[in-house]
C-alpha cells in the first residue's frame, strides 16, 4: 500500500500547535511532574481503606487508569485498589472510607465536577489535581489539598501530570510500606532515563524511527488494538491517542475476553476486514497461556486483516516497560496524524459536541 512521502515541512505545515516539541520534551514534564508529586500535600486525613477512586474525563482519566494497572503489578502494593470513575455519578459503594482523588486538567470537566459535589457529601479525604478552573475553585472553597500542575496542554498531552503526581501522593501519605517505595523510586529514575533515550529515537522522521515506520503500516487502516488485562490502560491510551490526534477510528480488547467472542466475528462483512490491522501489545509478564494465545491469533486472523503488528514491551521493570508502549503509541498516533493530513492538536468534533450541548442545555 502507497503512503505520503513525509518531510519536516508536513510538521511546520501540519503540526500547527507543535505537538512534535510536546512529544520530544515528554522526559522534561516527566521530571517536573515527578517534583510535583514530591512537593504536593497529602490527604487531609489518614487512610481507612486502600481504595481510591479517581474521578475524570478522557485524558485527566487515563492517568489513574495506568496507576491502577501499575500497582496491580508492583510488589506490595497488592492490596490497593485503584478504580478511574468516567461519570456524573459516583458508585453506591462508596462510602466514607474511601479515597477521593478528582483530576481534571482543565479543571471545568463537568462530569468530575459534578462527581466531586456528591463525594463531598460522603467523604473529606479528597485531593484534587489540576490547573484551576472551577475545580480548583471547589478544592478551595472546600479547604481541600490540591495539587497544581503546568497549564497550556491538551489534556492527553499531560499525562505525566496526570500520573506521577498521582503515584507520589499515595506515596507521601503512606500507601506503601518502606520496601514498596523503594522500588518505586528505583523505577521512577530507570523509566525517566528509558524515555530520555527513546524521546531522541522517536522524534527522528525516517523508517529507522519504530514509531513512524508503524504508523505507515497502519495507515489507511483501522487499527483494531489487543493486550493482557496487564495492559488494559496502556490499550485504552493507544486507542484514544489515535482517536483524537490522528482522527482515525481505533478499537481494541484485552485476551483472553477476546477469545471467547470477539475472535469468532473476524469473517464479516467481508468486503470490509481487509481495512483493519491489528496490534498486539505484549509483555514479558504476561501469563504464559495468554503469551500462546497471543501467538494463535496471530495464526488464525493473518489472513483475514491487512496485518498483524506485534508489539513487545521494553524496560527494566513493569513502570518503564508500561510506558515505553505508551510513548511509543503517542509519537504513532501523531505520524499517523501526519499521514492523514491533519493536524493533531484540533478536536473538531469533540468541539462541535460541546458547543451542541452546550446551547441545548
Amino acid at each position: 500500500m502507497s503512503y505520503p512521502n513525509l518531510n519536516k515541512d508536513d510538521i511546520l505545515n501540519l503540526d500547527c500547535s507543535n505537538m512534535f516539541k510536546t512529544l520530544s520534551d515528554f522526559p522534561a514534564q516527566i521530571t517536573e511532574a515527578i517534583s510535583i508529586g514530591k512537593n504536593a500535600p497529602t490527604f487531609p486525613h489518614k487512610f481507612k481503606s486502600s481504595n481510591f477512586l479517581v474521578l475524570g474525563m478522557g485524558g485527566s482519566a487515563i492517568g489513574g487508569d495506568i496507576l491502577s494497572s501499575y500497582l496491580g503489578n508492583l510488589e506490595g502494593a497488592g492490596k490497593i485498589s485503584v478504580k478511574a470513575n468516567r461519570d456524573y455519578s459516583i458508585p453506591g459503594f462508596i462510602d466514607e472510607n474511601y479515597n477521593i482523588i478528582a483530576s481534571s486538567y482543565s479543571g471545568g470537566t463537568e462530569e468530575t465536577i459534578e462527581g466531586l459535589q456528591k463525594a463531598l457529601q460522603i467523604t473529606q479525604n479528597i485531593v484534587c489535581i489540576t490547573t484551576g478552573g472551577k475545580l480548583g475553585e471547589l478544592a478551595d472553597a472546600n479547604k481541600l489539598p490540591r495539587i497544581t500542575v503546568p497549564g497550556g496542554f491538551m489534556p492527553r498531552c499531560a499525562l505525566a501530570y496526570s500520573f506521577f503526581p498521582m503515584l507520589l501522593l499515595l506515596k507521601k501519605s503512606g500507601a506503601f510500606d518502606e520496601k514498596t517505595s523503594s522500588i518505586i523510586d528505583s523505577q521512577l529514575t530507570d523509566t525517566l532515563a528509558f524515555i530520555t533515550e527513546k524521546s531522541g529515537i522517536y522524534s527522528q522522521m525516517n523508517e529507522d524511527n519504530p514509531a513512524y515506520a508503524l504508523a505507515i503500516k497502519l495507515y489507511d487502516t483501522v487499527p483494531v488494538v489487543y493486550s493482557s488485562n496487564k495492559l488494559d490502560s496502556v490499550n485504552l491510551r493507544w486507542r484514544c491517542q489515535i482517536q483524537e490526534n490522528a482522527k482515525n477510528l481505533a478499537f481494541g480488547s484485552v485476551l483472553p475476553e477476546m477469545n471467547h467472542n470477539e475472535i469468532n466475528a473476524w469473517s464479516y462483512p467481508e468486503n470490509s476486514i481487509h481495512n483493519f490491522s491489528i496490534v498486539l501489545l505484549r509483555d514479558e509478564s504476561d501469563h504464559t497461556k495468554v503469551q500462546t494465545r497471543f501467538n494463535a491469533i496471530q495464526e488464525i486472523l493473518g489472513e483475514h486483516v491487512q496485518r498483524i503488528i506485534p508489539v513487545s514491551s521494553k524496560g527494566t521493570n513493569f513502570m518503564s516497560r508500561m510506558f515505553d508502549l505508551i510513548y511509543l503509541g503517542d509519537w504513532v498516533s501523531y505520524y499517523l496524524a501526519l499521514l492523514n493530513g491533519v493536524d493533531p492538536t484540533p478536536i473538531p468534533l469533540i468541539s462541535k459536541l460541546k458547543n451542541l450541548l452546550s446551547q441545548l442545555a
